[in-house]
């Protein structure tokens, strides 16, 4: 069954993937008008979200919100399959990176590299970053249910310089990168909501108390990597800027839980600046503390 939906619908993504952005957006246009009127996908939990995270604002204020973040949903989804034959070429004439040299600092330290970032404009469009470094790109990700997709996943990050780990094989990965010597540039997008048993630590994110991965925290400490933060902007339709914002260059030195309250309290400044960009259909605040 895996098979036949690969093949199924893979012909119908690579056709959609090389038809040029002007036809490409009008498609994200009507596929918008029926996730939102029509389907209505996830809207009570978009519209929950908002009002959890944004109580200062009036209901109609946040309805705009709502209806750029479908817009920006749509598109989201339609540049995810433009990935497929993007080039690295015009993949960087669309998602720049305005501080390049800040890599190049960390370079000359000779240690690897944690970028971390959250769900925000296009964090599919980042893995542009490995085309400005001469480190191993690794993307820590969430292993695919279908094989065959995976798969294609996975073939089409490499040409960008980009090796996908699940988050099972992150740790051996690192502890043998470190062992030869392999100076590498770690992506991680730890904004979404741990799992029950896997809540170890809270902080205060958009004024409520939520459940945080520490993964970043551990890791960057275990390794000793520079870290830190890509904050990605959308500077008009199917256009980003990434500017890398350093957390730390001393994880070790920090007390426990400091580079995770760093991340987290930059990821709250990104949302709180333009909201209709950030992935509002996750149940972020699902778990409360006893």
């Amino acid at each position: 069954m895996q098979f036949l939906a690969f093949i199924i619908a893979y012909p119908f993504l690579l056709l959609i993937s090389i038809l040029p952005f002007r036809i490409f957006y009008w498609i994200s246009d009507l596929i918008f008008l029926v996730v939102y009127y029509i389907i209505g996908y996830r809207k009570e939990t978009v519209k929950n979200n908002l009002k959890i995270a944004l109580p200062h604002l009036t209901d109609a204020e946040r309805l705009v919100i709502e209806k750029k973040f479908y817009h920006h949903f749509c598109d989201l989804f339609m540049e995810m399959v433009k990935t497929m034959t993007i080039s690295p070429e015009e993949i960087q004439q669309r998602f720049k990176i305005t501080n390049p040299e800040l890599l190049k600092e960390f370079e000359e330290k000779n240690r690897s590299i944690m970028v971390l970032a959250s769900h925000y404009a296009s964090w599919e469009w980042l893995i542009a970053i490995n085309l400005k470094s001469s480190y191993q790109g690794v993307a820590v990700y969430k292993r695919i249910a279908n094989r065959y997709f995976d798969n294609l996943i996975k073939k089409i990050r490499s040409e960008f310089k980009t090796e996908l780990v699940s988050t099972e094989k992150t740790i051996p990965l690192m502890a043998n990168n470190q062992r030869k010597g392999i100076l590498s540039l770690y992506g991680l997008i730890s904004d979404q909501s741990p799992k029950t048993k896997q809540i170890a630590h809270w902080e205060s994110f958009m004024g409520i108390e939520t459940p945080v991965h520490i993964g970043p925290e551990l890791l960057s400490k275990k390794y000793n990597l520079n870290v830190v933060f890509a904050k990605v902007t959308k500077v008009k339709r199917g256009y980003y800027e990434a500017t890398l914002i350093p957390i730390t260059d001393e994880p070790k030195s920090l007390p426990n839980y400091e580079i995770i309250h760093r991340y987290i309290k930059e990821v709250e400044k990104q949302i709180y600046e333009v909201p209709e960009y950030y992935f509002w259909t996750h149940k972020r605040w699902k778990h409360q503390p006893e």
